[in-house]
């Protein structure tokens, strides 16, 4: 994924009875770490306030105004306190700026060796002041790994880029628009969710009937060139060989179509209704489509699964890599850490190194199988796992997740479809959340170490409950 630039504001905390100087090595310090990392920074030149930082009430006004003017830049804000500071300015800064961004605060360390007048900084506890004012505003706020670090230090970097994720998450779900196409499965009432909950949190629902999508595919020609594109574009990004023509022709219409969708509503992700319709009156499976989006990280959930689609969205801004949804499938043997994760055929493929376009044999079962083309087989090899879901609690008119973390593995595994072993500690623990919980069935991977990122954004930013499986103690 090609991460696009982010910005963080800078508030630079200063009080005027502690060396000055500290302020602009901070400067030097923050800019050398940024520039290596590629984040931009919204901070007050050195001449608009003493030294850029902020000292008074104001030096908050400027700030803030800075801020305002680049609210748009501002995906989260860093205090950097190389002295104690001033708590009250910092809060300031955040209250009259009206940002409502994630707010990471680092101070920094003292040497034993420079406690003089000259070069103490009381950092250690000016960090304290600052986040019990913050707190006091009703803002919400996170922390470094070690309680003071210097900007350069590698738990700090590694504090940052983290930090970053969690901005991206917050500004994406705060603004995500996702595509349902059609009517979710009618035996599936697990996915069902509530379009009010999600619009109240800034995410937004596009609905277009089924019908309209394969009308519109049915009318294109399979010598368009849009439609000759696609199917090359197909055989391109996965071994398609075994596909016969007529049904490649079904595929790249339905893919083209459904691009127009996207494009046409600026949509983020799409959950689309993938059986039994499709099927019956186009004569193919969506997957590949489906997949191809999710690999352009352009997320698509099957089963018109929109929170779902939702978990994996979130997920790739954690990762900057692409999601998958899968079904809590199988058990895997009598391991009972250990379960095999499955869908009859739409993970991006990067989950896939062996894909291969082929029918799927479930739904041929009922669909007839020459109707199922367009369905992916791939087994997915060893590699971290994040997994997690998003649901809404319409009774209780709110949003929950659960989050968590484990492996993919390369245990022996002979079946069909996209399909993986998964080793997760605790993992009966984890069954009986979801279950006594009410979760869904379906649950999102992605190849990365995330979890603490994905709580961090829903629960302090966003206000949802989370529960984290096996989160590490603090």
């Amino acid at each position: 994924m090609n991460t696009p630039p982010l910005s963080l504001g800078v508030i630079f905390g200063n009080r005027d009875f502690f060396p000055d100087k500290l302020v602009p090595e901070a400067r030097a310090d923050i800019e050398k770490l940024f520039g290596e990392l590629g984040i931009g920074a919204v901070m007050l030149d050195p001449a608009e306030t003493k030294l850029g930082g902020v000292e008074t009430h104001h030096d908050a006004r400027k700030c803030a105004e800075l801020f305002r003017k680049n609210r748009d830049r501002i995906a989260g804000v860093l205090v950097c306190l190389p002295n104690f500071g001033d708590e009250k300015g910092v809060a300031d800064v955040m209250k009259l700026s009206g940002l409502k961004v994630p707010i990471l605060v680092q101070g920094y360390p003292d040497d034993l060796d420079k406690l003089d007048v000259i070069r103490r900084r009381d950092a250690y506890c000016g960090k304290i002041s600052v986040c019990n004012n913050l707190h006091q505003a009703g803002l919400a706020y996170s922390l470094t790994t070690k309680h003071v670090v210097h900007p350069l230090d590698a738990s700090f970097r590694a504090d940052l880029l983290d930090f970053t994720a969690v901005c991206r998450v917050v500004q994406g779900l705060r603004q995500v628009r996702i595509g349902a196409v059609g009517a979710r499965p009618g035996a599936f009432n697990t996915v069902r969710y509530s379009e009010k909950i999600l619009e109240r949190n800034g995410i937004s629902v596009t609905t277009v009937d089924l019908s309209e999508i394969l009308g519109s595919a049915a009318k294109l020609g399979e010598k368009d060139a849009r439609v000759t594109g696609k199917i090359d574009e197909i055989k391109a990004y996965a071994n398609a060989t075994a596909v016969p023509p007529p049904k490649l022709v079904q595929m790249a219409r339905l893919g083209v179509v459904l691009d127009d969708f996207v494009a046409a509503n600026h949509l983020d992700a799409t959950a689309i209704q993938c059986w039994t319709s499709l099927q019956a009156n186009h004569g193919c499976n969506v997957c590949t489509s489906m997949s191809m989006m999710s690999e352009n990280f352009l997320p698509s959930a099957c089963e018109v699964d929109v929170t779902g689609v939702l978990t994996m969205y979130a997920m790739q801004l954690a990762s900057s890599s692409p999601s998958a949804l899968v079904d809590w499938n199988n058990n895997y043997g009598a391991e009972d850490d250990k379960c095999v994760l499955f869908h009859c055929g739409n993970w991006a493929k990067s989950f896939l190194p062996d894909i291969k376009v082929l029918n799927a044999p479930i739904l041929g079962t009922t669909l007839g199988v020459e109707n199922t083309w367009g369905a992916l087989d791939g087994r997915t090899t060893a590699r971290p796992l994040t997994f997690g879901r998003i649901t809404t609690d319409d009774s209780a008119g709110v949003i929950r997740a659960y989050v968590g973390q484990g492996r993919l593995t390369d245990d022996k595994l002979q079946t069909f479809g996209n399909r993986a072993v998964a080793q997760i500690p605790q993992l009966q623990k984890l069954m009986r959340h979801v279950c006594r919980e009410g979760f869904e069935h379906h649950v999102v991977m992605n190849a990365s170490h995330t979890a603490a990122i994905l709580q961090e954004a829903f629960e302090r930013y966003l206000g949802w409950s989370v529960y984290h499986h096996e989160a590490p103690q603090e």
